[in-house]
């Protein structure tokens, strides 16, 4: 087989499973969506240096993933592939502005492109940006790219946003359906949020919105495992709190009750890297993210993680 095919599976395969996750519970939606990505006519150099970048960063060496594919870079200067992975590579050495660059790059080339849009809403939450304020830069006039986007918010429990890209989205049999899903989230985000509201108190209370009434309700939420309140609840606690794991770990463990064991990891490891001293909760993390691997079969991270739990706290 050659290694341009080899290449193409390699990347396809990782976009198909990444698909799988995204369809589990939209399965009417995506069925139209390809994930096949071709790389060709490219010298045994780049192809060499490709795929060490993919060993390389496989074994969280991102410096020399990095490296090499600053290299593809110079070999190929358009390769909107490359790009995206020099996106993700810096966004996992949190180096975000430089990983947006990249990420806006690969998104221009191929504005219909889910998993590319997918990386740039994500760089842009860690830099707490919101995608309207983005928007001159970004491909709204394309279709495709509008629908992924709504798809991508609603995924992500963020249906406000996703309804409003829909409302500007010509109508179609998917932005039907879609709409359809993202209205009963959003009625039953409101639900939640009337169920376990709270307010100002007069008599001494936090005022509302405080750390401290983030945390009761989500420790009440925890109690009667309202996985679907506790999602959005952490959600906007970290809107206003994004340096607190305490809330990354909420929303990890909400992520992972509802099987999105992917984003969950995604929140569950960036919760850490502001954690310092607790090791109560570092254990909660490490324990979610063992569960979490495990459920999408990488035993060797869950037993990496399942490794660092001390005993007796």
């Amino acid at each position: 087989m050659k290694t341009r095919q080899l290449i193409s599976l390699f990347v396809g395969g990782f976009f198909g499973v990444s698909l799988s996750a995204y369809a589990q519970e939209t399965p009417a939606i995506d069925e139209n969506q390809s994930a096949e990505v071709f790389l060709e006519d490219y010298s045994d150099a780049f192809q060499d240096k490709f795929f060490e970048a993919l060993k390389q960063k496989g074994i969280e060496n991102y410096d020399r993933a990095i490296n090499l594919m600053l290299e593809c870079k110079q070999l190929d200067p358009e390769n909107d592939v490359v790009d995206h992975e020099l996106a993700k590579l810096y966004l996992k050495e949190k180096q975000y502005p430089v990983a947006e660059e990249y990420a806006l790059a690969a998104l221009l080339a191929r504005p219909d492109n889910l998993w590319y849009i997918d990386t740039y809403v994500d760089i842009a939450r860690k830099q707490q940006k919101s995608i309207d304020s983005l928007r001159e830069q970004l491909p709204f006039d394309n279709v495709k790219f509008k629908e992924n986007l709504a798809l991508i918010f609603f995924r992500r429990g963020r249906a406000k946003e996703a309804q409003s890209v829909l409302k500007e989205t010509p109508k179609s049999n998917f932005t039907r359906q879609l709409s359809i899903k993202v209205a009963d989230l959003i009625e039953a985000q409101e639900a939640a949020a009337s169920k376990s509201s709270f307010t100002f108190s007069n008599d001494g209370g936090s005022e509302s919105g405080s750390f401290e009434q983030y945390r009761s309700r989500i420790q009440g939420m925890l109690q009667t495992k309202n996985y679907l309140a506790l999602d959005r609840v952490a959600a906007e606690a970290l809107e206003s709190y994004p340096s607190q794991p305490y809330f990354y770990y909420a929303q990890g463990l909400a992520l992972n009750r509802k099987g999105r064991a992917r984003e969950a990891i995604e929140t569950l490891e960036a919760g850490l890297d502001y954690l310092v001293g607790d090791i109560s909760l570092a254990n909660k993390f490490y324990q979610e993210l063992s569960d979490a691997y495990n459920s999408i079969n990488n035993s060797v991270k869950a037993n990496m993680y399942l490794r660092k739990i001390k005993p007796g706290f």
